[in-house]
């Protein structure tokens, strides 16, 4: 089985929902591989999004790519649901760049350089914003799958584990994880913020709103109102923190994570620990990219991107639906097909 453990979900109306955010945290030089410079970072999530809905990006000519030329794993997304038929909304939870395709605004800013010890202005609005969506969407579905696209999320997240009181490693876009460089933003943030280690484990949003990003604080508020409904948060070390906010603010819900193997076997990263820890199921998906025509695909393989756009639980869904390994490879090929030249 090419997602382990087996999915053993039924579902009737999944729904699959991917919020949108950027942070001047991801313009910091060297810290994130979601685009192919840092400026170019404030496309990224509006491409991606135009990528997984039309098959095209829109707001720049080309798609997000690492500085490699690794594609954006909104590839991976879009043959996701170009084998599902699983219906996909996007959430502008605070971008500098509006995607030029259907989104729900919940009318929130993007996040700030965290290293200024203040990074997310509004996280309880953006929170209460998206619990009260969450509501409205667990009357429509009964799984919901929550992917985001936001540059230097990795980051945010290793910050908030650590104000939690979290040994949490993060994953990168990188093939060699800039860690250094994350724990030195990190520290200076904290220091800034005037945070030491677990300061904030009773304040899950005071650590969103002063180390985090904009889509942390509305994955937390789309969990809280999906009360009843089953879960999957997708993604890699990113989705962890939101993992470990909604066990500080102490929600009782059908939660699991999904990602891809990529980021599941990182050993620069602890993915599989903090689940484990945290007390949630994890489910790890392996395309088989080793495999792949495209050299772009293949680069996978070597640690380029690894995880995003929610790939890992877009992966999930398509071997939850019946589709196999080769069949995904192969509808991801296609989408390489229509954007890139084969390589």
């Amino acid at each position: 089985m090419w997602v382990e453990p087996c999915p053993d979900f039924a579902p009737k109306k999944p729904v699959f929902l991917c919020v949108l955010a950027n942070t001047e945290t991801a313009k910091i030089p060297n810290i994130s591989a979601a685009g192919k410079s840092p400026e170019l970072t404030d496309f990224t999530p509006a491409a991606d999004a135009e990528l997984v809905e039309t098959g095209r990006p829109i707001s720049i000519k080309e798609p997000a790519m690492t500085p490699s030329g690794a594609p954006t794993p909104a590839v991976l997304t879009r043959a996701s649901m170009l084998l599902t038929g699983i219906p996909c909304l996007f959430i502008n939870a605070g971008l500098n760049i509006r995607p030029k395709v259907p989104t729900i605004d919940i009318n929130a800013m993007p996040g700030g350089d965290i290293r200024k010890g203040h990074a997310v202005a509004d996280a309880n609005e953006i929170y209460a914003k998206s619990e009260a969506l969450g509501r409205k969407l667990g009357k429509l579905s009964d799984f919901v799958i929550i992917g985001e696209s936001v540059p230097g999320g990795t980051t945010t997240a290793l910050a908030v584990m650590k104000a939690l009181g979290y040994n949490g490693r993060v994953s990168s876009s990188f093939p060699d994880n800039p860690l250094g460089l994350k724990d030195k933003v990190t520290i200076e943030g904290m220091k800034r913020a005037g945070i030491s280690f677990g300061a904030l484990k009773d304040k899950p949003m005071r650590a969103v709103e002063c180390l985090g990003d904009p889509m942390m604080a509305a994955a937390a508020g789309l969990v809280d109102g999906l009360e009843g409904t089953r879960i999957i948060l997708a993604g890699g070390t990113q989705m962890v923190s939101v993992l470990s906010i909604i066990k500080c603010i102490g929600l009782k819900r059908d939660v699991s994570i999904a990602t891809t193997h990529y980021v599941a076997s990182d050993p620069s990263a602890n993915f599989r620990e903090m689940a484990g820890l945290l007390d949630y199921r994890a489910y790890a998906a392996d395309p088989g990219f080793g495999n792949s025509r495209f050299r772009g695909l293949r680069m996978y393989e070597n640690g380029d991107v690894k995880e995003g756009v929610g790939a890992g639980g877009a992966m999930f869904a398509a071997a939850m639906m019946g589709f196999s390994q080769k069949e995904f490879r192969e509808k991801a090929e296609e989408v390489c097909d229509s954007i890139f030249t084969v390589s």
